[in-house]
């Protein structure tokens, strides 16, 4: 018998893809909604697979709080629009990777399974761009 536990979050975010032949190219924000669903098994002591706390705090601290109200680019673009965009706004975060929703989803289960108890795997993420568009990271 497995147990999944799983709490929402909600961020804002802008992004851009660099070099992509799309709407996507451009400069744009989300509203994120993220879904994190672990699993385990219950501990003797607590009845719990993981506080609902714990699992906020360490989503918050890993993922929300670095990329709310951020603007996230690929660090290999134009260093001097690099330069002017830092310049000019405190949230900017370059990544070694296009900041596709993919890429992205990838990132953040790095980041979560780090901190997360030894006795509870990251099981998915589920990120929704749109309310009609969304990917899904697994751990199958």
């Amino acid at each position: 018998m497995s147990f999944f536990i799983t709490k929402q979050f909600t961020f804002e975010m802008a992004h851009a893809l660099m070099g992509y032949p799309g709407k996507c190219q451009n400069i744009h924000g989300h509203s994120y909604k993220m879904e994190v669903t672990v699993t385990g098994q219950p501990q003797p002591e607590s009845g719990m697979v993981i506080d609902f706390k714990l699992l906020k705090d360490i989503v918050n601290k890993t993922v929300v709080d670095q990329f709310d109200h951020h603007l996230v680019l690929n660090q290999q673009v134009d260093e001097e629009l690099i330069h002017a965009v830092q310049k000019n706004f405190e949230r900017v975060k370059l990544l070694p990777f296009q900041p596709s929703t993919e890429n992205l989803l990838n990132h953040f289960a790095t980041l979560i399974q780090a901190q997360l108890p030894s006795n509870v795997q990251l099981y998915s993420i589920k990120l929704q761009e749109t309310e009609q568009s969304w990917a899904e990271w697994r751990n199958e």
